[in-house]
């Protein structure tokens, strides 16, 4: 069988390492603007209702801090010991405790009303099965009646055109973004260049990701034990639609 990894001298925690732990924030643009965050941690607590919440790939706190400013204790799961070190630069880590490990199989202690997965982060997950693992494991921490939050994008192969394998996703002033697409393995490669303002020199981040369609996951939530319970186009509640480039689904732990 082929390699899955299209990067296969490095993994995840290779990948996310002290420089990007470092450059990751960025605060009030990007993922980190204020009504986004604000948007999502409200829906989270929502749907957490008091009860403890566990986030996957809680990197460097960005969702998971607030939420708990919130009043909604968390706990994470994450790969890399150097975005858990940021992380713990800002919140003593026996207040928000993380366990260092991958979330397809890693485990903590307790029981949990919320589990979540935000801004694309189940595409880390590089293979089907290791992605049905993942929600597998959701249920593993979830008490009955408990959810997993899932937000992702929605693959926009409708832009490559027969027989082209790459596409550019951002040009701005000092930064080109491209994606190299295996349609076949359903694998993304995300090519971040970055300029120095002589033009002269780039420095280059990659990761690697498996796309992977909303129904797709319904079925690995169903092979999990979930039911779907809502899909929306975003975290304001914006009906899910065909022209939707995103979404957060709602997975509902059945009896």
């Amino acid at each position: 069988m082929k390699d899955q990894n299209p990067m296969p001298n490095l993994t995840h925690a290779d990948i996310w390492d002290a420089d990007a732990a470092r450059t990751y924030d960025t605060p009030g643009r990007g993922m980190f603007a204020d009504d986004l965050l604000k948007s999502t941690v409200d829906r989270l607590a929502e749907l957490a209702a008091g009860r403890p919440a566990l986030e996957f790939a809680i990197g460097t706190g960005r969702v998971a801090i607030p939420l708990r400013e919130r009043g909604v204790p968390v706990s994470g799961i994450e790969i890399s010991q150097a975005m858990t070190d940021r992380l713990h630069e800002k919140i003593d880590a026996d207040e928000l405790p993380v366990a260092i490990g991958d979330m397809s199989k890693t485990t903590v202690s307790g029981r949990f009303g919320l589990v979540f997965l935000v801004y694309n982060g189940i595409s880390n997950v590089l293979s089907q099965a290791e992605q049905v693992a993942t929600f597998e494991n959701a249920a593993r921490h979830l008490e009955p009646g408990g959810c997993f939050v899932v937000e992702n994008w929605v693959p926009d192969l409708r832009s490559l055109p027969p027989g082209q394998e790459a596409t550019v996703f951002a040009a701005e002033p000092g930064y080109i973004g491209l994606d190299t697409i295996d349609t076949m393995d359903q694998i993304v490669v995300s090519h971040h260049f970055r300029f120095a303002e002589d033009s002269r020199t780039a420095e280059l981040f990659r990761s690697p990701h498996r796309y992977v369609w909303p129904s797709e996951l319904d079925l690995m939530g169903q092979l999990a034990g979930f039911a779907l319970e809502s899909r929306h186009a975003d975290w304001t509640g914006s009906a899910f639609t065909a022209e939707s480039r995103s979404h957060v689904s709602v997975y509902r732990l059945e009896p």
